[in-house]
């Protein structure tokens, strides 16, 4: 099988809990650091997949790698290889098929309920769960691309996630570690120190619920991979 390519945008958001998924399926995957400099392949043929973490810059921000990186995604989902993304990567997927990417209406920044939606498309993701504990860092979001079929929403973010065929965008973080709320926690400090609202949550907040919220969390991404999974290329 051809690899899975994994974009990383900055150096602290990893592919976290989603490498350990494929690699406990000894499924073959290539990190591409474009915060280290590593160049955006001009083509997804020779990936199984493509799948994008989280960021700090916004999409609309006049980065030279994101317009490349946006040709390649829908390269991708014109050839029916999958796309996934991540918070960042969401709304990356979102803006390259057509969707908008704004503020909104307040920051999430910790551990908040996401919403499953009642459709047969959000059940074949989720299962049969109504509801989770999500991970969330993030001042955008995005619109639903034109046919993309809406997830997940919080009181506080209504697109919390779409799906297009096989094609998934997450506004909300499943792919958390342990270690990757620490770091996030260290490497943020001044943008929770800035940070007001309804859905912001402090350092220790996070870190103290992660021992109540996090086996959920991995075992919900862990379904929802392996939905993703099976529409890999060969």
């Amino acid at each position: 099988m051809k690899p899975i390519a994994i974009f990383r945008h900055a150096a602290s958001e990893g592919p976290g809990h989603f490498a350990r998924v494929i690699e406990a399926r000894q499924l073959p995957w290539r990190l591409i650091a474009i915060d280290a400099g590593d160049a955006v392949p001009a083509r997804p043929d020779g990936f199984s997949g493509l799948v994008f973490m989280g960021g700090p810059m916004s999409v609309n921000d006049p980065l030279p790698w994101i317009p490349p990186l946006l040709e390649l995604i829908r390269a991708a989902v014109a050839r029916d290889i999958p796309v996934l993304g991540h918070c960042l990567g969401g709304q990356l997927i979102a803006k390259a098929l057509g969707g908008v990417v704004g503020r909104n209406p307040v920051q999430e920044i910790g551990w908040g309920e996401v919403r499953v939606a009642d459709s047969p498309e959000a059940r074949a993701w989720f299962g049969d769960m109504p509801s989770f504990q999500a991970f969330h860092w993030h001042g955008e979001t995005f619109s639903l691309p034109p046919g993309a079929v809406h997830l997940l929403s919080s009181p506080h973010c209504a697109n919390q996630a779409y799906a297009l065929g096989k094609h998934l965008g997450l506004q909300c973080h499943v792919e958390m570690t342990e270690a990757m709320i620490q770091e996030w926690c260290v490497v943020g400090a001044d943008e929770l120190a800035a940070a007001r609202g309804p859905a912001v949550q402090s350092a220790e907040r996070m870190q103290s619920l992660a021992a109540t919220h996090l086996p959920a969390l991995q075992r919900c991404a862990e379904g929802l991979y392996a939905h993703w999974l099976r529409g890999l290329r060969a």
